[in-house]
């Protein structure tokens, strides 16, 4: 019989790849830096790819740019659908600002809000990145509007409060809660602002009688 003189084919370990991790690296990437801040280099290196990988598993920047919005959305604020459950709009707000701050000013990762940073500053070509960021931050405030109606109708807030005053003056306080933790501002100092929000806020006969 005759040998082969071919080399055995060597069967190495598959290359194995996180894709989550991947794109948990290039979240931090978007967050400290902004979406066209952020360079492909600097994202190819975070995520341990290169370009054309990049390409065939996430799309271009664009498209990974929303997909780290979403991973965003779903592991750094989940404390948004805790807090619009709580029982009364004063706690609705105070969990939402504090879960915020907190998330916000996490050792393990960069400061600020995602949502906020991303899009500070933005050419025309990046248009479509500010508006889906516009966009979820309205809907964020959609969601809270409608709460705060459900808290009025219950008489946890004044008969004369305005929904949607309020959820702007919460929306407006969690925007710039945010701009001051990528500024470096202490977790701590950003609480005793939310302090401030909370000893002032409204409340409706239903609160007061309770409380009496």
């Amino acid at each position: 019989m005759k040998e082969s003189n071919k080399l055995p084919c060597k069967l190495g370990r598959p290359r194995t790849f996180d894709e989550e991790q991947a794109l948990d690296r290039a979240m931090e990437v978007f967050w400290e830096k902004g979406y066209e801040g952020s360079s492909l280099p600097e994202l190819t290196t975070a995520m341990g790819m290169n370009r054309p990988s990049l390409y065939a598993v996430f799309g271009n920047k664009e498209t990974l740019f929303r997909k780290a919005l979403e991973r965003y959305q779903s592991t750094r604020m989940n404390y948004c659908d805790v807090a619009l459950e709580k029982p009364t709009a004063r706690a609705v707000v105070e969990a939402l600002l504090r879960g915020a701050v907190d998330a916000q000013t996490r050792p393990d990762s960069p400061h600020g809000c995602l949502n906020v940073n991303g899009a500070l500053a933005c050419s025309d070509e990046a248009k479509p990145v500010r508006d889906e960021l516009i966009a979820r931050r309205e809907h964020s405030e959609t969601r809270l509007r409608d709460r705060l109606r459900q808290a009025r109708e219950a008489g946890d807030l004044p008969a004369d409060a305005c929904p949607e005053q309020l959820a702007r003056y919460v929306a407006t306080v969690r925007q710039g809660l945010a701009v001051q933790a990528a500024a470096g501002v202490e977790r701590a100092q950003l609480h005793t602002v939310i302090d401030i929000v909370i000893q002032s806020w409204p409340v409706g006969k239903l609160v007061q009688s309770a409380s009496q």
